[in-house]
């Protein structure tokens, strides 16, 4: 009886059969690498200086109006992908100028917006207009209405993290304009399901810090305060503390994480790769990357992250694990 492992194929032989497979459109797997031993990603650790960003972010105010850009958006690449931070996630640099609305419009991406600087402009979600002040999430679920306008004195920057390019992957993207400009919205609704002011995860993370014992982490996971679980179907989203001196545990997990440090100094271990960062910095984690945190000022630094765990969990691809 003749064993496969028996077969003995020339070159020749082989080369014109994987020829005639091209032309039918048809590729040997065993010739592609269709399982590896664990993730293996594309992405590579980095980090945008917000010292950088900002003076970016303000010449684009100058160059573009809004009549040329709907939505003056810097989009931050990491250096071994295509225009994303992430393979699934995008984060993103918006500028609202004062005087300025970003028109209405839904789409089938879910974002949120995390507010780095301002004074108070807003963002109407579905009717609903939401404060946005420094630290404070702000959500768009997927297929929401919204537009953002600044009436205060001064520019409105934030962080964008969208799923488009999960969306755009499962080829399931639409988007839809306003009848108008903007959507009329009743007075600000400060309890909003659209909205977690910095103030109070501020206090909240303050208070489990003083209960805490040496060497817990300092975390809370932003909930949907509907259904108690992740803030949108394909993100989710936490803010940490880390207190003056503290060094995390390095842990690696099967999902992308993006970082942006709302406050504080330190650096971060990512795939043995140290990232220095300060006030404002965003930071890509790539999955399955083993990450640490130290918090090397005098002063507590609080990280936001925002991942597309939700995804992995409902997939049972989910997994994590705690470093030496």
């Amino acid at each position: 009886m003749l064993e496969l492992s028996d077969i003995q194929s020339s070159q020749e032989e082989l080369e014109d059969y994987y020829t005639q497979l091209r032309t039918q459109h048809v590729a040997p797997a065993w010739l592609s690498e269709a399982v590896s031993v664990a993730p293996q990603s594309a992405a590579v650790p980095y980090l945008w200086h917000w010292r950088d960003l900002r003076p970016q972010a303000m010449r684009a105010a100058k160059l573009v109006g809004t009549a040329q850009a709907e939505r003056r958006v810097l989009r931050l690449s990491n250096p071994k992908l295509s225009g994303i931070a992430s393979q699934t996630l995008v984060a993103n640099i918006q500028i609202v100028m004062p005087g300025e609305i970003a028109r209405a419009h839904r789409h089938s991406a879910a974002a949120l917006r995390l507010i780095i600087e301002g004074k108070g402009g807003y963002t109407v979600v579905n009717g609903e207009r939401v404060p946005m002040f420094p630290g404070d999430l702000v959500l768009t679920p997927n297929w929401s209405w919204h537009d953002h306008a600044n009436d205060t004195d001064a520019p409105m920057i934030w962080l964008d993290g969208l799923d488009t390019p999960l969306v755009r992957m499962l080829e399931a993207g639409f988007f839809e304009e306003y009848a108008n400009e903007t959507q009329q919205f009743g007075a600000p609704v400060n309890a909003s399901q659209w909205h977690y002011p910095m103030s109070e995860m501020r206090a909240a993370l303050e208070r489990l810090a003083d209960a805490a014992n040496a060497g817990d982490a300092v975390v809370f996971e932003y909930k949907n305060r509907a259904t108690g679980g992740p803030v949108m179907p394909t993100i989710a989203c936490h803010m940490q503390l880390l207190r003056p001196g503290e060094t995390t545990r390095g842990w690696r997990r099967v999902c992308r994480m993006n970082y942006h440090v709302v406050e504080g100094a330190g650096h971060s271990i990512i795939g043995g790769q140290r990232l220095d960062w300060e006030d404002k910095d965003v930071f890509t984690v790539p999955t399955w990357s083993y990450c640490a945190h130290v918090n090397s000022g005098d002063r507590p630094a609080f990280l936001f992250s925002f991942s597309d765990a939700p995804v992995m969990r409902a997939l049972s691809l989910y997994r994590e694990e705690i470093g030496s």
